[in-house]
């Protein structure tokens, strides 16, 4: 039995709001706990259902985790005791990857499952994760659906790497693989998103050497172990703009807590060129007003510090009302508009040719049935659904609870009218797709 959430559109969002912790940061983060001998205190984790996975996956290897707060864990991977981890759930989730670095690093092997996660057009490629760990000195080959690494001698070897393509995920691996290599490793046009920061400055509070994390250009030298500590992760971005950008098409007054307004520059920009005001305060607060009426915009998603893939949905939603005409250009992921027939069946006006989006802005969105094909598409469909006149039925809520801890009670307090329900309906196990 899966959930649903009921929406009642048309209701202004007002009050304050507190950010979690960052997604992206975390299910790097706690992969990386493999490479510390000893216990690592990991502050403001997201409760979210990647999370409670990776966990899980941990637990089965042999790690010790103990609850402290619900945002607080204490994690000791001192006893794993095994390099391969759970195929039925690694296969569920994207961040599953990480778990090759950081167990090629301490241990010289793994066994991982390809990576699951949000389905953008075909498998997610790792090449570029494949070509820096072989330039370290593994042997990776793909057997039964499970990438196996060998490195050779027991341990990988500093080595300069750079990647063919900017990729979030290869620039965080190679960075998990190099830390307790012998040498120096060296990753050039390397990604520079703030959660790639945050995996450089866990790192170092264990005893690791990486400089130059959020630049083009990452040293690493690598050292003989990590110890433990105690780390805070960053507040999500993500989460933060998806709030900003429910405001901003229903209309109302929030004050946004436990962010870096910095993180949320590109996003905040082109909320203020639709016409909505927004502003830092107290240095970790961002205030939005909206009236609801917004102007036409143009969106090109780039990697960071350019406008992010993972807003392009949220900013979709808000745009379908907005007056005039506005283009979209997604230019990370080749299929990111499959939510597109769901606000078609809300009465948006878009028309798509390949990583072009055209959005004709009609007077309102109207409640339908509607279902969520992946985690930023679902919370897309959740913003149109506050801001349509009349009831919306999201299904498929499996995939925004990935990434998003209380998203229906955290709206519920800006006033939102908005219920998970049981939806009386079996979904399907789709891995590709979680």
């Amino acid at each position: 039995m899966n959930n649903k959430y009921v929406i009642r559109g048309g209701h202004g969002l007002y009050g304050e709001l507190e950010i979690s912790g960052a997604k992206n940061a975390a299910v790097a983060i706690i992969p990386a706990a493999l490479l510390v001998r000893g216990s690592c205190r990991i502050e403001n984790i997201p409760q979210i259902s990647d999370v409670t996975m990776l966990l899980s996956i941990l637990r089965q290897m042999g790690a010790k985790i103990q609850m402290v707060n619900r945002h607080t864990m204490d994690i000791d991977c001192s006893g794993i005791h095994t390099t391969c981890a759970n195929f039925e759930l690694m296969r569920r989730i994207r961040a599953s990857y990480y778990l090759i670095g950081a167990l090629l690093g301490r241990f010289g092997e793994a066994e991982v499952s390809m990576p699951g996660g949000c389905d953008f057009g075909g498998v997610r490629p790792i090449d570029q994760h494949v070509k820096g760990f072989t330039a370290m000195g593994a042997d990776v080959g793909v057997k039964n659906g499970l990438v196996c690494a060998q490195a050779a001698g027991g341990r990988l070897t500093g080595a300069n790497i750079y990647l063919d393509v900017v990729s979030v995920g290869a620039t965080i691996n190679l960075m998990l693989a190099a830390v307790l290599a012998k040498g120096t490793t060296v990753i050039e046009n390397a990604a520079r998103e703030p959660h790639i920061v945050d995996v450089a400055n866990f790192l170092n509070s264990m005893g690791a050497d990486v400089r130059g994390a959020g630049t083009g250009v990452i040293k690493i030298h690598g050292v003989d172990k990590l110890s433990g500590g105690c780390y805070s992760i960053i507040p999500d971005q993500i989460e933060a703009g998806t709030y900003l950008a429910a405001v901003a098409g229903a209309g109302g007054e929030v004050l946004v807590k436990n962010v870096i307004p910095k993180h949320l520059d590109c996003i905040t920009r082109k909320l203020t060129e639709m016409g909505v005001y927004t502003s830092a305060v107290s240095g970790d607060c961002v205030l939005i007003r909206s009236t609801g009426a917004l102007r036409r915009a143009s969106i090109k998603t780039q990697p960071y510090p350019g406008f992010p893939t993972d807003m392009q949905p949220q900013l979709a939603a808000i745009l379908t009302t907005a007056a005039g005409t506005s283009v979209i250009t997604e230019g990370v992921w080749d299929n990111r508009y499959k939510y597109v027939d769901e606000l078609t069946k809300m009465g948006a006006k878009i028309q798509v040719d390949g990583r072009v989006a055209i959005i004709e802005g009609v007077p309102y969105l109207t409640g339908a049935p509607i279902k969520a094909c992946d985690l930023r598409a679902g919370a897309a469909l959740v913003i149109a659904g506050v801001c349509a006149r009349g009831i919306t039925e999201v299904s498929g809520v499996r995939y925004i609870e990935r990434g998003y801890e209380n998203i229906v009670g955290k709206l519920r307090t800006l006033g939102a009218d908005i219920l998970s329900v049981a939806s009386g309906e079996e979904e399907a196990d789709d891995a590709e797709a979680i």
